[in-house]
This record gives structure tokens, C-alpha cells and sequence, in this order.
């Protein structure tokens, strides 16, 4: 049987470069020069930490944050801003979480995807990723297809393609 298996994985190397460019991007920015806090990454929890005096900067921090991220070739779906800003003493601090691995809801999407092109394939949740068998190759390319064409809300790669 012919399967692959669908990941979402960012780079922590690339992840860090990204991270750095933009705090030196904010350090020679002129509107942003006096600015208390900046960026911090957490490796291990996969968290980006933005802090600075007003929600305005903070904005502008992720603006930053953003741009470089999709220079370094990452994804921009890879990160998510959803998580509201908390007054932290004088700052504004913002948590960004870096999607790593197919959380249950994408993965029924990617699931209902690929049963909604009626392809003769069999994809199942396997912790932070989903498996897809088949019997021919011509059907998962057709199962990476029909998931490449839904909006599943963060980026995808598909790995360990075997025939």
C-alpha cells in the first residue's frame, strides 16, 4: 500500500534566524528606536514574545515580525496572532504561538477535505500528523491536491511518500 503522511513542521533554525533579523531590524528602525521590551523567542514552548509600551508598537513589532518570517521562507500561517494583548505592568506584551504538528481540528478538516474529492484513499489521525493509504500513487496525488486547494488555516508538507 502506497501512503505519505501530512505534517506541519517550521524549522527552529530558520525560525531563530527570522526572530534575530527582526530585532535588529528594531533596533535601527528610527520610529522605533526608544522602544522598552522587543522580541523574545521560546524555543522549547514554541513562543514568540512581543512587548513594548503601547498596543501601536506592538502592532508594529508583529508587522516586523511577519515580514521577516515570510523572508526566511517560512510561512506566514505558521504563526498565530489570535491570542489578545495583556497590559504587563508599564509594556504591552503579546504571546504569538508558532503551529507546530496537525492539532485534531485541522486535522479533521484535512480529513473532510480529502473525503469531499471522493478519492479512494484512507487517511486517519496519527497524534500531530495524518497518515494517507492507498492503493495507487495517481490517488494520493489526488488526496495532496484536494488538501493543497482547502483553507486549512496553517502551512502543510507532505512527507514520507512510499509506494
Amino acid at each position: 500500500m502506497a501512503s505519505f503522511d501530512i505534517v506541519s513542521k517550521v524549522d527552529p533554525q530558520t525560525l531563530e534566524n527570522a526572530v534575530n533579523t527582526a530585532k535588529k531590524e528594531l533596533q535601527t528602525r528610527y520610529d522605533l528606536r526608544d522602544t522598552k521590551g522587543g522580541i523574545e523567542l521560546d524555543k522549547k514552548a514554541n513562543l514568540i514574545t512581543l512587548t513594548s509600551e503601547n498596543s501601536m508598537r506592538v502592532q508594529a513589532l508583529e508587522n516586523i515580525l511577519l515580514t521577516r518570517i515570510v523572508k526566511q521562507g517560512i510561512d506566514g500561517t505558521a504563526l498565530d496572532f489570535s491570542e489578545e494583548e495583556q497590559p504587563n505592568g508599564a509594556l504591552v506584551k503579546k504571546v504569538v504561538k508558532v503551529r507546530a504538528g496537525v492539532d485534531k481540528e485541522a486535522g479533521r478538516k484535512i480529513i473532510k477535505a480529502i473525503k469531499d474529492a471522493k478519492v479512494k484513499v484512507e487517511a486517519q489521525m496519527q497524534d500531530d500528523q495524518v497518515r494517507v493509504t492507498a492503493k495507487k500513487i495517481d490517488e494520493l496525488q489526488a488526496a495532496i491536491a484536494a488538501v493543497r486547494q482547502a483553507s486549512i488555516g496553517q502551512p502543510l508538507q507532505f512527507i514520507n511518500m512510499k509506494s
